[in-house]
Parts: C-alpha cells; sequence; structure tokens
C-alpha cells in the first residue's frame, strides 16, 4: 500500500492518509478482507506519529471502510456496491464543480468545457 504525505499540504496528515486509503477501497486497489499495515507499521512507513495514524484507521473503521480484529489487525470492510459508485460520482462532481468555477473564472464557455473533457476522454 502506497501513501503519499505532502507535508507543504493544508490537509492535516490524518486526512490526507484517509482519502488515500478510501480511494484505494473504492478504486478496488484494497480488496475486501485485506489486512492493511498495522498502525505502528504505517507511522513508522510514512516517518509519522503513531496517534496520526490511529486517527485515520478510527476515522475510517467509523465511516465504515475498514473493520477493526483486537489482537490481529485492520481490514478493509466489504463495501455496498451502490455505496462506492455513489462515492465514486461524489469524487468526479467536487473535481467538476472544481473545474466549472475555475472555467467561469477564466471566462471559458460551456461549449468549450464539454469539448475539452470529449478529448480527455477519448485519449484515455
Amino acid at each position: 500500500m502506497r501513501i503519499i504525505i505532502t507535508n507543504s499540504s493544508n490537509e492535516p496528515i490524518y486526512e490526507q492518509i484517509i482519502k488515500q486509503i478510501k480511494t484505494m477501497i473504492i478504486r478496488g486497489e484494497l480488496k475486501e478482507g485485506q489486512v492493511l499495515p498495522s498502525i505502528r507499521g504505517l507511522a513508522k512507513d510514512l516517518q509519522v506519529s503513531v496517534i496520526t495514524t490511529k486517527r485515520a484507521y478510527d476515522e475510517l473503521e467509523k465511516e465504515g471502510f475498514i473493520y477493526v480484529v483486537p489482537g490481529k489487525g485492520s481490514y478493509v470492510a466489504a463495501q455496498n456496491r451502490e455505496d462506492i459508485r455513489e462515492q465514486k460520482l461524489r469524487i468526479v462532481e467536487d473535481k467538476l464543480s472544481e473545474i466549472v468555477t475555475l472555467s467561469k473564472m477564466l471566462g471559458i464557455s460551456y461549449e468549450d468545457v464539454i469539448d475539452i473533457l470529449k478529448i480527455l476522454f477519448e485519449e484515455e
């Protein structure tokens, strides 16, 4: 599991961890039942406080992305396919909202944005 922490980000480190693990689960890179690194192990790998990784894991558990088996570790929880689809759509919606705001600020028309989107979609 590869997590990249950016110290220059305004986003707290624990939120960066949460966001990246959620993304890996939503994309299917982390599968149901897969064991996650230990809290201490992840803290050591990322060179952050154990408290930071514990907070991230606690939030992920509270949100239903992972579950903890005492003495055994943390595992990826089963995800409802409809919930995953909704989360994926929400991620795209958030990014597109940023694009709409930026486009309006720069005076780029709706039609130009759609054309750009079509071109980019076809390239992938």
